[in-house]
């Protein structure tokens, strides 16, 4: 997800000074960018919405340690990520539920949507059997539409280690789909 300071001017300075109104606008603005982001790696709605609750209480406690205001959105989503990191280790596993049904207003049969949905169950199937740090990195990248750099500061990794996540993941997922041919 590009930062959005080029878009809009986010009140990250007034948030720091302790305006509530100035977090009921970051909230908004992030609430479901990093909700979709935290469903796609817990697969648990309670514990999604727990986690991202628990990433503005961390964003208000810390945000005084955000050195660049226009990073806003990559530093939030390192909170969360370092959130879910600290989840994975306490359960040693992280339990998966099955996507959520979801009706698409824009499918133009019940057979595209049958199609549409095996197809979303068989990647998430794939992709949750990546390892928790290529997992995140593949949906940092292709779901939030984070750059490397950026992936690099959330899950507080070098460059190096991000693309080589990011090549191994894709690398598996090339593996898993021919196994399933």
């Amino acid at each position: 997800m590009p930062e959005v300071a080029d878009i809009e001017q986010l009140p990250v300075p007034q948030a720091r000074a302790g305006e509530p109104a100035a977090w009921d606008v970051l909230f908004r603005r992030y609430q479901l960018p990093l909700y979709v982001y935290v469903f796609e790696l817990v697969r648990d709605e309670q514990a999604g919405l727990d986690l991202v609750q628990d990433t503005f209480i961390s964003a208000v406690k810390h945000i005084g340690g955000l050195r660049d205001d226009n990073k806003f959105g990559s530093w939030l989503f390192g909170i969360a990520h370092q959130k879910i990191v600290q989840r994975w280790r306490k359960r040693q596993e992280i339990l998966f539920d099955e996507i959520p049904e979801t009706l698409d207003e824009f499918e133009s049969s019940p057979d595209d949507l049958l199609i549409r949905r095996e197809s979303e169950t068989e990647f998430m199937d794939l992709l949750n059997q990546l390892p928790l740090p290529q997992r995140s990195v593949l949906l940092l990248h292709f779901v939030e539409d984070f750059s490397l750099e950026e992936i690099a500061r959330i899950t507080e990794t070098q460059l190096g280690t991000v693309k080589s996540r990011m090549h191994y993941a894709k690398k598996s997922l090339r593996k898993l789909l021919e196994q399933m041919k």
